[in-house]
């Protein structure tokens, strides 16, 4: 799916049911947080919080022209999925400033290192940063882009029910985690 101008609401329409529309994008977002260990997480996109972040690009930026909506409209349609996929946004994730910098100077690579696993299926590496690199030699970026490229077969696999892993196997911080039923369909429902 690719969002349209016609997919969204005008600011005027946005404004009067933001706080709903809100509401009902982090209950949708929940199911769509995948914790590796305790500094990463993947964020997976799809149809629903991209035009949730649109609305609000446009909200902030209080954009109505034709062609400026276009381009935020191409800058996030790049990260819905479209079916044979999963597209997430991995962040890397400390509190404090100091830590958070010396780790991303030991994370470095982190983003070459992430997957997702189905079932009995071999991982899949994220492809990551295809808009732009992201990191240094010294340090990786906070944010990645990513792409999990899935064969059909692990589609109906997914679709079958199968369990679904996410990690890192990077030295420095080699974690997984197996996705809860709620997560494994809402990710599922991302597939064709």
């Amino acid at each position: 799916m690719t969002l349209t101008r016609e997919d969204l609401f005008s600011l005027e329409k946005y404004s009067a049911i933001k706080a709903d529309y809100r509401a009902k994008v982090m209950a949708h977002k929940k199911n769509r947080r995948i914790q590796i260990g305790d500094h990463a997480a993947l964020y997976f996109e799809d149809a629903l919080t991209m035009q949730y972040q649109v609305q609000e690009m446009l909200r902030l930026e209080r954009i109505f022209e034709a062609d400026a909506i276009q381009e935020e409209l191409d800058v996030y349609n790049p990260l819905i999925p479209d079916g044979s996929n999963w597209k997430a946004t991995f962040m890397v994730e400390y509190d404090d400033v100091e830590e958070r910098k010396t780790a991303l100077s030991r994370l470095t690579g982190i983003e070459d290192t992430v997957w997702v696993k189905i079932g009995k299926y071999d991982k899949v590496f994220a492809i990551a940063n295809e808009d732009l690199d992201r990191s240094e030699p010294d340090k990786t970026s906070a944010v990645h882009f990513m792409r999990f490229e899935l064969t059909k077969e692990m589609v109906v696999s997914a679709k079958q029910g199968a369990t679904i892993t996410a990690g890192i196997d990077l030295p420095a911080y080699r974690l997984e985690t197996e996705l809860t039923v709620d997560q494994r369909h809402s990710l599922t429902n991302d597939l064709r």
